[in-house]
């Protein structure tokens, strides 16, 4: 896609944003769109830098650590699929968020890991909010313990909670997931536990962000909206 295609779609998508948070009575200032940019090429995220992107969101680490040394320094780096524990070293340090935590032991490793460079690590819990069989996540039951368990791990800071919705033909079809996130981070922020903060909702892809913007999502991860069609999906990946 050339350059002049990706800054068509980055207004199309910009405008949509700024239309579902008009309609919402938000500010849009409130939502921070990601470019989800895995499998994609680095020139390509160079021309979307050159529009004014600077959060990309990343799938797989090796991926992430060859375009992190290829682009600008100010780029903020989201790590938005599923993280194996042997590979936490190699990205605590150069991710600016880490979406996809879902079980206590991978908070630990990333604690352990932090503590080892002395960085401090954002991350969000993942719920599995529609409970696929395909997807990665913690269930809404057991989120809040999660939340809790992870609370006092050292030099990791609790943001709020990620979702990957359902893919579907009709955006309207995940508005009760979104509505139900929402929830489950209200839910957390009443518990008032020390270190947690449920600032963030990281919810809404290409077919569905209009929606999730509309029930509170602070992070949209946008990557065909953007980039165009891309190869198919695997178990964990998000369009």
């Amino acid at each position: 896609m050339s350059e002049s295609g990706i800054r068509e779609n980055l207004k199309e998508v910009e405008n949509n944003i700024a239309s579902a948070c008009q309609k919402a009575g938000r500010d849009r200032s409130e939502v921070t769109l990601i470019a989800v940019s895995k499998t994609k090429p680095v020139e390509m995220l160079k021309e979307a830098y050159d529009c004014g992107c600077r959060d990309f969101g990343e799938n797989k680490v090796q991926e992430l650590l060859d375009k992190y040394e290829a682009l600008p320094d100010d780029i903020r780096w989201h790590m938005i699929g599923h993280l194996q524990r042997n590979k936490v070293k190699y990205i605590v340090d150069k991710v600016y968020m880490i979406h996809s935590v879902d079980s206590l032991r991978l908070a630990e490793e990333i604690s352990r890991e932090a503590v080892k460079k002395n960085v401090k690590v954002k991350i969000l819990i993942e719920v599995n909010v529609a409970n696929e069989e395909t997807k990665f996540g913690t269930t809404c039951e057991e989120a809040v313990q999660l939340v809790r368990d992870i609370a006092g791990l050292p030099n990791i800071l609790v943001k709020g909670l990620m979702t990957i919705a359902p893919y579907v033909d009709d955006e309207e079809k995940n508005r009760c997931y979104f509505q139900k996130l929402k929830k489950i981070s209200v839910d957390i922020m009443r518990e008032n536990i020390d270190n947690i903060s449920m600032e963030t909702l990281s919810m809404g892809m290409t077919g569905d962000y209009r929606t999730a913007v509309s029930e509170g999502a602070t992070y949209v991860r946008v990557g065909t909206g953007i980039f165009g069609v891309r190869p198919p999906m695997l178990k964990g990946e998000e369009k």
